[in-house]
């Protein structure tokens, strides 16, 4: 195996563990702090015409005050499956339908659900570390079979300590996240 191949591979694993990332801040967004945020509706489903397609593409969602999410549609025949689909996603939140647009109200949390939202934050962040890990896990392979291949092995040691950095550096990322998230969820 050449240097060029193992550092695609190295490359592959740093994009998989960036996605893990970004896929947690995704999941953290939609988990609510008592502050409305149109990140917790954007990306729901609705069925248009058949297709699923994102609620951001089918209505304009803004927020009119810290508790208030607003919900336009584009046009009016999606008022009933937006209202559906806010309903099904189970957010906690009761969608109001007054024929023009759709308002939801975030009810203020209660200290239990706060430990609940921050107990979801860390399950979040948990997998995260889950996925990174198992990204370090192939790449240490993919070396360590290099080595066995004829690789030189202080070129593996150091490509190994590379990996290991990676790693922590992402996971630290992750433990950043959630740190903020929970004091944001936490905070009245």
């Amino acid at each position: 195996m050449e240097l060029e191949e193992i550092n695609m591979y190295l490359e592959d694993a740093q994009e998989k563990m960036d996605h893990s990332i970004d896929h947690l801040k995704k999941e953290l967004a939609k988990v609510t702090t008592g502050k409305a945020t149109p990140a917790m509706v954007k990306d729901l489903m609705v069925p248009y015409y058949g297709t699923p397609t994102p609620m951001s593409q089918v209505s304009n969602i803004s927020t009119s005050d810290v508790r208030t999410l607003i919900i336009q549609p584009w046009e009016k025949a999606m008022l009933a499956p937006i209202e559906k689909s806010i309903f099904e996603a189970n957010l906690g939140v009761t969608p109001q339908n007054d024929g023009e647009i759709i308002r939801i109200m975030i009810p203020p949390l209660t200290e239990e659900r706060r430990k609940d939202l921050a107990k979801q934050s860390r399950a979040y962040g948990e997998d995260a570390k889950v996925s990174v890990r198992n990204v370090r896990r192939e790449i240490m392979e993919v070396i360590k079979k290099a080595v066995k291949e004829g690789y030189p092995e202080d070129e593996g040691k150091r490509l190994e300590a590379q990996v290991k950095e990676m790693t922590e550096k992402h996971t630290q990322t992750v433990d950043g996240l959630i740190d903020g998230k929970e004091k944001d969820i936490m905070t009245i």
